[in-house]
């Protein structure tokens, strides 16, 4: 039997390399997100639109991992899967700028969120193998900090070259094309070093037998999504944010895509702190999640530039926590065998809920700002009571696999 192959790697190098990857390709999808809103605009979309078309694209990104997560329990061909899933992301980006029809604008912003989901789950079990010999909280949150450190720095570059090109999106979506083929050269080298990091976690190793496919995931996994789905029922898009603040001025067109790198910037601060909490308190500090959320349009939707500006980066943060620490919680509560079908079923959950929160919050934006404050601390205050339900079981769950 051919042996294994030897991994010279040390967790640590994966987790931060797999970072450097994120950040690239961060700098390529989130500057695109970052004014997507704005240039949807320009062709003549509607804040429903917006709304729609944003939500879809998280939808796909996040409930797409339905069959890609099976997937890729079933085959472990985790590397093929990450490297067609960024491979599309880095060529839907860049094409924006060679299009001004607004069908085909979505279509390719919706790509891009394909192209997400086709790596997500793989992705993330491959980083839960190398994080749980660092701890899952940390791994993810560096992971997740790296992953935003491009979410500001691609936000900024669009904006640099909006303001250069008297608001031309054309040469800024172009630009995105060098950080994309920088990124995809990273991860080629990555899988060149570390062809199976699955050998980086005790317990079974590669080879053997994988769990059946009606083997029952654990009822705390099911409670945690439905907590999970609840809370981002009532999450707001950045389309919609960033659609308020061009619609409304309350910043200049050039500054949204800086307001958002702010958002990224908090997202990387609210990761790293809310993983370390993880690691020593357990489920306890999600309950940052509803609380956070309530607020958002509470303050992102006035036209006092400090207080909307400040929404959005409550909003950043959620984000933060919803890319790492609840990420990180899956990979112990679940057994390794199934993490990859958990991810795909969480995702495609939560990717569920962000297209009713997209919707929903540019649906009643432009009915009222007023009933979307309203609906949306209604919708959290339910979330909080469940969570409240679910944290004892959580927490022994987490506590089961320290």
């Amino acid at each position: 039997m051919k042996a294994p192959p030897t991994i010279r790697w040390t967790p640590w190098r994966f987790v931060t390399a797999f970072g450097v990857v994120s950040l690239l390709s961060d700098v390529v999808y989130e500057g695109a997100r970052s004014v997507i809103g704005p240039y949807l605009a320009t062709l003549g979309a509607s804040a429903t639109l917006v709304g729609l078309v944003t939500g879809a694209g998280e939808a796909f990104a996040l409930a797409g991992r339905l069959g890609t997560g099976p997937l890729a329990d079933r085959t472990r061909a985790y590397w093929p899967l990450v490297l067609v899933g960024y491979a599309v992301t880095m060529v839907a980006v860049p094409a924006l700028g060679l299009t001004t029809a607004l069908w085909l604008a979505a279509a390719l912003f919706i790509a891009e969120r394909a192209g997400k989901a086709i790596r997500g789950p793989a992705r993330d079990v491959m980083l839960s193998h190398a994080a749980a010999a660092v701890g899952r909280g940390k791994g993810f949150a560096v992971h997740e900090a790296l992953d935003q450190a491009g979410g500001v720095a691609g936000p900024l570059l669009v904006a640099a070259v909006l303001a250069a090109t008297a608001h031309n999106y054309r040469p800024a979506f172009l630009t995105l094309a060098v950080p994309a083929v920088a990124g995809m050269l990273v991860l080629l080298w990555l899988r060149a070093g570390v062809p199976d990091p699955r050998r980086f976690e005790p317990g079974p190793r590669p080879g053997a037998a994988p769990a059946p496919p009606t083997a029952r995931l654990p009822r705390v996994f099911w409670t945690y999504l439905a907590f999970t789905v609840l809370t981002t029922a009532g999450y707001a898009t950045f389309g919609v944010l960033s659609f308020h603040l061009a619609t409304r001025h309350v910043v200049p067109v050039a500054v949204v895509p800086v307001v958002y790198a702010g958002a990224m910037g908090i997202d990387a601060f609210a990761a790293l702190a809310s993983g370390w909490l993880y690691d020593r308190a357990g489920f306890r500090v999600l309950v940052a999640v509803p609380v956070l959320t309530a607020l958002i349009p509470l303050a992102a939707f006035t036209t006092t530039m400090a207080t909307a500006v400040a929404g959005v980066l409550a909003w950043g943060a959620v984000l933060g926590i919803q890319e790492s620490t609840m990420r990180a919680a899956i990979a112990d509560i679940v057994p390794a065998a199934r993490r990859g079908t958990a991810y795909g079923i969480f995702a495609a959950g939560l990717g569920a809920a962000t297209l009713v929160g997209g919707l929903l919050t540019g649906a009643l934006y432009d009915y009222s700002i007023t009933a979307v404050i309203v609906t949306v601390a209604g919708i959290q205050a339910v979330a909080l009571i469940l969570f409240l339900a679910i944290v004892r079981p959580a927490t022994q769950a987490w506590s089961l696999r320290r």
